[in-house]
């Protein structure tokens, strides 16, 4: 009878430890706010996105997405929308340099943890950041070219960028400028827009007309550096007649990098730069301060190209 009565309560007990659990369990779920100032249409933004659902998922959190395409009065009112919401957390891209700087003060008189991802902001008070160094990278693109013996002094580099006066590009720019500037070489940042049939007709129309100046090609986004080979097809420039580097968070990439049309691509971690972002801002939330920055990235070659590839194309 003993035994009995203490096998119910023990039953009983794991049942209301059980029942306990699942309350908690339900009340602790929080609901975040992931604002991007790119296109879903750019093929890295879905890697990120993925990174973004992948973590809602895993943890049983609500996230909100939107993309704003650049345009820096949506993605403010998108911030504010989410402080108006009382959101346990915010994670947004920094649309351009001092763009976020007043929301981001909003979000913290409120009390809103809001981590910066993707494209950082030094000006804006955002608790944390999390993504690659732009202006290393920037610097790592160019220092490349002039190590490899691929540009010297009075060259000139071409850049194309979807947007340009983006914090992406300035910062990228910023980075380049510090290693060309000292030895004499000089670059034309030009407009690509974000459509991507677009950006393959005024990157034509822009190698066609400047194709004998031009020593080397730096792709200041995704869209363009995986458009670098149908650029090339259609203008009828062979892989590796330009050296070219940039972005590389694409197949279209991967294979550019593989082929021989590009000579080395910037791998960003999109997915774990999304996951992680999220990860700090639920860490804040719970009055953990972060405290640090979380910093990602790879420049890859041909030798490790495969690797990104497949992560990309989901094998």
């Amino acid at each position: 009878m003993l035994k009995r009565i203490m096998v119910c309560l023990s039953a009983a007990l794991v049942a209301l430890s059980l029942g306990l659990a699942s309350s908690v369990s339900a009340e602790a779920k929080k609901t975040f706010y992931w604002i991007s100032h790119g296109s879903p249409a750019d093929p890295v933004w879905t890697y990120f996105l993925a990174g973004a659902k992948q973590w809602a998922e895993d943890t049983g959190n609500t996230v909100n997405t939107s993309f704003h395409n650049g345009d820096v009065p949506a993605h403010q009112e998108a911030v504010r929308a989410a402080i108006a919401a009382k959101a346990d957390g915010i994670v947004t891209t920094s649309p351009d340099p001092g763009s976020l700087v007043a929301v981001a003060k909003e979000a913290n008189d409120a009390g809103i943890p809001i981590i910066n991802f993707n494209t950082p902001d030094p000006k804006a008070s955002f608790d944390a950041y999390v993504g690659g160094d732009n202006v290393t990278f920037g610097r790592n693109w160019a220092q490349y070219l002039v190590d490899k013996g691929l540009v010297k002094s009075g060259d000139f580099v071409w850049m194309p960028v979807e947007v340009p006066g983006a914090t992406y590009g300035v910062q990228e720019e910023e980075g380049i400028s510090s290693v060309f500037k000292p030895l004499n070489i000089t670059w034309e940042i030009t407009d690509a827009t974000l459509d991507q049939a677009e950006i393959i007709t005024r990157m034509s129309d822009y190698l066609t007309a400047n194709r004998a100046k031009i020593k080397a090609i730096i792709g200041l986004g995704d869209l363009v550096t995986g458009s670098i080979k149908r650029v090339f097809d259609q203008v009828g420039v062979k892989a590796g007649e330009i050296p070219v580097v940039g972005w590389g968070n694409s197949t279209e990439t991967t294979q550019e990098v593989l082929t021989g049309y590009v000579n080395a691509a910037q791998w960003q971690d999109p997915q774990a730069t999304s996951y992680m972002a999220l990860s700090m801002a639920a860490m804040a939330s719970s009055k953990i301060p972060p405290g640090f920055n979380i910093i990602t990235g790879a420049l890859y070659e041909k030798d490790t190209a495969e690797v990104y590839d497949k992560i990309l194309s989901g094998k």
